[in-house]
């Protein structure tokens, strides 16, 4: 059989190649074709650029190579594909699959065909298997067992199908019917298998196969027992070092830092991640995916040290996170193509940026950020990209670009099951008109906002928003008109009160007991004129702050009619629902002549001129774990990282 085009080892994204070649590159085609078969055997990264350079080789002689070798060619350009390359994968193990069964390496050929089911697209196109992948590896697992009994498969074949089928399963647990009984099952089916394979541990590829058992063993077991998972991948760890492989274990060390850190010890997480980062024995290089997800890790490392021990280490340690995001950066970009974290990178380094007052850089990183976001599709990322965004546009004096950021992430924002964000947003949307000079538009949007608190439970909030609805009204209608608001802002603020008191009463009562809410549409004050619809949209829509350019933003909402709308809907359906209370503030108890002072100094709380917004760390984190035993970008399981902000009970930081 003839060598196939190169270009069938082309489609992977391999940094190793550069990296790993050095001076002792053979020529001759059989010897490139003997290390190309030896980096396999190995599993070295470095295998399918081996490969290919003996594929070229051999083609140019007029030589050939077998079905078996180019079969485990297209295995090894197959496992190197990543980022952009990614769906080229799975047809790729299909291909190689029969290639091994033409050249009788049945083991193979079931390994093969094992991962390209985990290769494909799962349910809704998404990556991973879905159930009726799960179901086939089932079947490639009895057939690897059958095959193994008989010695027609090995040891690290047979455990290599019977792992994939394992992690396939976890990757499953949190759509199961009883999760936490599915992964007791898991569990037991992953000991089943380092037990079976244990025995064969000389064997270095028996070896890997134990290592990544035992990362997907915890990373099961991490929201239920963190101390056991944090033994079974430090086990992981010295299993794969064990079987003489100095390359990366880059998702291993990912986990790990990142259950050191939900335990508090960032000292040895941050230790890790820059042993990982720059090795004592040199190897392969790091891909550049790997190194920016890394950076990324370690620079959340490092500022969560510095949050939990602010008076350590200085500004030093404090501005170690910058250079580490723009690293981070760096290596997302190019031939690693990794959106998401390229994306979060920015997300994080123009935080960081806007934290330091240093909004002009910011902004531009926040934009570049969305607009990865925009393509990741998380609801998440992008409303902190635009709070952040809006931010920086209103402490560089751009009120106008501010309150349209700030409405359209409280579209994104009130589509979220807990409705405070979209209220916090919303509020802010009309700081932003107030500081831009438009108080008719401000206090309409402050209206809007304390509708959204009645309806998300927070009538304190909404005395807030409706305390700074009389200042705008002051300005715009008088102070009779703002008098009639502030007696609202004082009968929502009583109502705040019974509501804390009843919520000290039921204190006892289970995290998300459902507290009945009242809601009723506050009454135009006399003498206000509407707007037409498109002028301010800061509740479900679009924010025309002062040049009337109205800017259309929600997917569901084409024309201004369907987005007034869809306010109006957002904040009915919110009235019919039962919605956990926050905690009340000290604010909550303010009287109406304090309110009166507060409004004739005409300065809104929580401004953000002098500083970033407290509400902006509260958003929900990008890119989380959706489920209990998911890993997020930065190694994460569900459940082990910190309190979710929309758990109920949190306190959101609204409009004081």
């Amino acid at each position: 059989m003839s060598s196939r085009s190169p270009d069938e080892f082309r489609l992977g994204v391999r940094p190793y190649d550069q990296g790993f070649r050095g001076g002792d590159e053979p020529e001759d085609p059989h010897e490139l074709l003997h290390r190309a078969r030896r980096l396999t055997a190995e599993g070295h990264p470095g295998a399918g650029g081996a490969w290919e350079r003996a594929a070229t080789a051999l083609r140019r002689a007029g030589g050939a190579l077998t079905p078996g070798d180019h079969a485990d060619a297209l295995d090894a350009t197959a496992l190197d594909c990543r980022g952009a390359a990614l769906p080229a994968a799975g047809p790729l193990f299909f291909r190689a699959a029969d290639l091994h069964e033409q050249a009788g390496q049945r083991g193979k050929a079931l390994v093969s065909r094992a991962r390209a089911l985990v290769a494909g697209p799962g349910p809704g196109g998404g990556p991973g298997p879905g159930a009726t992948a799960c179901a086939r590896l089932a079947e490639l697992r009895e057939r690897a067992t059958a095959l193994h009994a008989v010695g027609q498969a090995d040891t690290a074949e047979t455990a290599t199908v019977r792992l994939l089928h394992a992690s396939a399963r976890a990757d499953l647990l949190d759509t199961a019917p009883d999760p936490m009984a599915e992964a007791a099952a898991v569990r037991e089916e992953l000991d089943r298998l380092l037990a079976f394979a244990a025995p064969h541990r000389e064997d270095p590829a028996v070896l890997g196969v134990l290592a990544d058992t035992r990362a997907v063993l915890g990373r099961i077991t991490a929201p239920d027992d963190p101390a056991a998972a944090l033994s079974q991948l430090r086990a992981s760890i010295d299993d794969h070092r064990a079987g003489g492989r100095p390359w990366p274990a880059t998702e291993q060390q990912l986990l790990l830092s990142a259950l050191l850190r939900t335990t508090g010890a960032f000292e040895e997480a941050a230790a890790l991640l820059r042993a990982a980062l720059a090795p004592e024995v040199p190897g392969p290089p790091l891909r550049a995916g790997d190194r920016a997800r890394l950076c990324l890790a370690l620079a959340r490392t490092v500022a969560g040290a510095g949050e939990r021990w602010p008076t350590t280490g200085g500004p030093e340690v404090a501005d170690e996170e910058i250079p580490l995001l723009a690293e981070s950066v760096h290596h997302s970009d190019g031939p690693s193509d990794d959106v998401r974290a390229g994306a979060l990178a920015r997300l994080r380094l123009g935080v960081a940026y806007a934290e330091r007052g240093r909004c002009r850089e910011a902004s531009t990183l926040l934009e570049r950020a969305l607009a990865g976001f925009s393509e990741e599709g998380d609801t998440a990322a992008r409303v902190r990209a635009r709070a952040w965004l809006a931010d920086c546009a209103l402490r560089l004096g751009e009120s106008g670009r501010a309150s349209r950021e700030y409405a359209l992430a409280a579209v994104e924002a009130l589509s979220w099951d807990d409705r405070r964000h979209g209220a916090a947003l919303s509020h802010r949307t009309a700081d932003a008109l107030g500081a831009a000079g438009a108080p008719e538009k401000a206090a309409r949007a402050y209206e809007r906002a304390a509708d959204l608190w009645r309806a998300a439970g927070d009538h304190a909030a909404a005395a807030r928003s409706l305390r700074a609805r009389s200042r705008q009204v002051r300005i715009a209608w008088g102070d009779v008109a703002a008098e009639v608001v502030l007696a609202e802002a004082a009968r929502e603020a009583a109502r705040g009160r019974r509501g804390s008191a009843g919520s000290r009463a039921a204190h006892d009562r289970p995290v998300g007991a459902a507290v009945p809410v009242e809601h009723a549409r506050p009454t135009p004050v006399a003498g206000e004129t509407r707007r037409p619809a498109h002028e301010v949209h800061s509740g479900d829509g679009t924010v025309d702050a002062c040049d009337g350019a109205p800017t259309d933003v929600a997917a569901h909402a084409e024309t201004e009619s369907g987005i007034e709308s869809g306010i109006e809907a957002g904040i009915e359906a919110g009235a019919g629902t039962e919605v956990g209370l926050g905690l009340g503030s000290e604010e909550d108890s303010m009287t109406d002549s304090e309110a009166d002072s507060e409004a004739d100094s005409g300065v809104d709380q929580g401004s953000g001129v002098g500083g970033p917004w407290p509400g902006l760390r509260e958003l929900p984190e990008p890119f989380g774990p959706w489920g209990r035993y998911q890993v997020n970008v930065y190694g994460e399981v569900g459940g082990t990282g910190q309190r979710a902000a929309t758990a109920a009970g949190t306190r959101v930081q609204g409009c004081e």
